[in-house]
């Protein structure tokens, strides 16, 4: 029987000030472990992943009190992380290796009288030597370098940037929904292109939120899950992708992501196709993400996202396509790869409230790491 996810940790999101990243970390896998109903002490493997400001690691364990352990590893390939956990839990568990794996996800960025902009500024503080090199263009953060990544799709498929607004519409609806979103008021087309610029093509509407927080998952095996307190959520197939471009850039720079190999490998390991997935939950650090996202996975055909994400009847609650149901980073919360995560276990779960969509049988968690520099796929579906 394929391994499973029997708890869901989240704590409280956004400008939440006074706690660390390992503070977090701790309260997200504690209630991860209340969400199974199952002890501190069951916990056999703890996996760990801290955010831009780098603070949470094997420490944590101590932290929780965790001894004896089968498996402890701090992991980072950025936001394709919580999928890499996940899959290496997943394989850890039908090994033998461990029984009961804890992923979790925290970190800690704002701080009090310091603007978003600035925390984040300071956890990226340029590098020396050939890592000087970008700083020293002005080309030194995620803003510009993805800046760089959709322009290139622009100016070769015509993409507009009034597409990528209906993104951040999109999404923003959904938030609407969320009562654990951080930004829930409704913004229309014209908000998006009336709000300031950050990195051309981008407005601020384009960007994703930095958040104080953290998130945990709880995964054993399918058998022992469906013993505790959750609807399981099976671990259906898993594929990582690591283009390995940092520092340079190809001739399909901004034209393909790693879903273009993830996402197949994912899909053919699963026996499903995309017309199979209920849920759609991708990284979004930026509307321009979301799109190539869709691309490479075959939502669409190549160089069609910006077309695609703007038809009518598409995106949204009222949409045929599923996407981002709890808001995304975009307008939910950013735990890096848990946001997308976190949300598919909830539709899978059906405990999604307001949002929850009518069908929830598979759903598609999509992790993108670095500048289109990592990538991790999972499919999941609702146990039985």
């Amino acid at each position: 029987m394929t391994a499973s996810i029997a708890g869901l940790g989240i704590t409280e999101m956004g400008r939440i000030y006074g706690k660390t990243a390992t503070n977090f970390g701790a309260d997200a896998v504690r209630r991860a472990a209340a969400d199974a109903s199952i002890e501190l002490n069951e916990i056999d493997g703890l996996l760990i992943s801290g955010g831009v400001t780098d603070e949470l690691g094997l420490p944590l364990a101590q932290e929780l009190g965790l001894t004896d352990l089968a498996l402890l590893s701090v992991m980072q390939s950025y936001g394709s992380t919580a999928g890499a956990m996940v899959q290496f839990a997943a394989l850890a568990i039908e090994a033998g290796q461990a029984t009961t794996v804890a992923c979790v996800f925290a970190d800690a960025p704002l701080k009090e009288r310091v603007s978003t902009g600035a925390s984040y500024a300071q956890a990226n503080s340029s590098g020396v030597g050939w890592e000087g090199i970008l700083g020293s263009t002005g080309v030194n953060s995620a803003n510009s370098l993805y800046a760089l990544a959709a322009n290139r799709h622009m100016q070769t498929y015509g993409t507009t940037s009034e597409q990528l607004g209906s993104v951040a519409v999109a999404q923003r609806a959904w938030a609407a929904l969320n009562p654990l979103a951080q930004m829930r008021d409704p913004i229309t087309l014209a908000d998006h292109q009336e709000s300031r610029m950050i990195s051309s093509p981008f407005h601020l509407l384009d960007c994703c939120l930095v958040s104080n927080g953290g998130v945990a998952v709880i995964v054993t095996s399918g058998e022992r899950a469906r013993d505790l307190a959750q609807p399981p959520v099976d671990i259906l197939a898993s594929a990582q992708c690591h283009p390995g471009h940092f520092m340079r850039r190809n001739e399909d720079f901004g034209l393909v992501s790693g879903a273009a190999q993830s996402g197949p490998k994912a899909f053919a390991r699963a026996g499903l196709t995309p017309s199979d997935i209920d849920v759609v939950e991708l990284y979004d650090c930026y509307t321009y993400t979301l799109m190539i996202s869709l691309e490479d996975y075959g939502f669409c055909a190549k160089g069609a996202g910006g077309e695609f994400v703007s038809t009518p009847g598409v995106l949204g609650p009222d949409g045929s396509l599923k996407v981002n149901t709890g808001g995304g980073q975009l307008s939910s919360y950013y735990m890096w790869g848990m946001t997308p995560l976190s949300e598919a276990i909830i539709q899978l779960r059906g405990q999604a409230g307001a949002r929850q969509v009518d069908k929830h049988d598979t759903a598609l968690v999509s992790g993108n790491g670095g500048v289109l520099d990592h990538h991790s796929t999972l499919l999941l579906g609702a146990g039985r």
